[in-house]
């Protein structure tokens, strides 16, 4: 049975790693085509994955990435390496979904979330049975008010401050529509458990 790797024993080939992409995108900044090329056939089939988690049409997702790589490439002097590259480049392609489907929308609904009370809750726990197709056909049933908050914080993994910027809401309306959200993706997990929906 193998033995895993140490934090110690990794270090070396995870600085390696960041170096490359380092190096990669310093060549982007530069306008290398080919190193372009390299970044985009390393990042394009985790970034598809995202955006159809999004758009639930593989069209759409398609569409939206190839434009997310363009921004990606025509900003790339933005990237400063705080975070990685993959997450930067995550961040546009979450902003290029959302922006898609506020263009889809032809009416929006809107709630005065500044009235509604916060209050923490970090209990997702469901039901045993439920599976994760489950949760994520409930979640593509959230009002739209909601889905997207909770999209990119259990699917993404971005918190609340994270969450605020991209949606460019409040740390308030942020907690609240999680919470909210979280309690009618219960109720649906609920209803799908023991066949009261339709």
């Amino acid at each position: 049975m193998a033995r895993p790797y140490s934090e110690q024993q990794l270090k070396p080939a995870i600085e390696t790693n960041q170096m490359f992409h380092m190096n990669l995108v310093e060549q982007c900044k530069a306008n290398d085509r080919k190193a372009q090329l390299k970044l985009y056939r390393q990042y394009c089939d985790g970034m598809y994955c995202v955006a159809m988690r999004f758009l639930k049409n593989t069209d759409d997702a398609e569409d939206i990435l190839q434009e997310a790589f363009i921004k990606a490439f025509q900003k790339i002097e933005q990237f400063k390496g705080e975070v990685t590259f993959g997450a930067w480049l995550k961040r546009i392609v979450i902003n290029k979904c959302l922006d898609f489907l506020k263009s889809k929308k032809e009416q929006r609904v809107e709630f005065k979330d500044s009235y509604m009370e916060v209050a923490e809750d970090d209990d997702w726990t469901v039901e045993d049975g439920i599976t994760i197709e489950m949760v994520q056909l409930a979640m593509d049933q959230l009002p739209d008010t909601y889905v997207h908050v909770v999209k990119l914080y259990l699917l993404e993994g971005y918190d609340h401050n994270e969450i605020s910027q991209i949606l460019n809401i409040t740390g308030t309306t942020c907690r609240t529509r999680l919470r909210r959200g979280k309690g009618i993706l219960k109720e649906l997990l609920k209803e799908k458990r023991y066949g009261t929906g339709s």
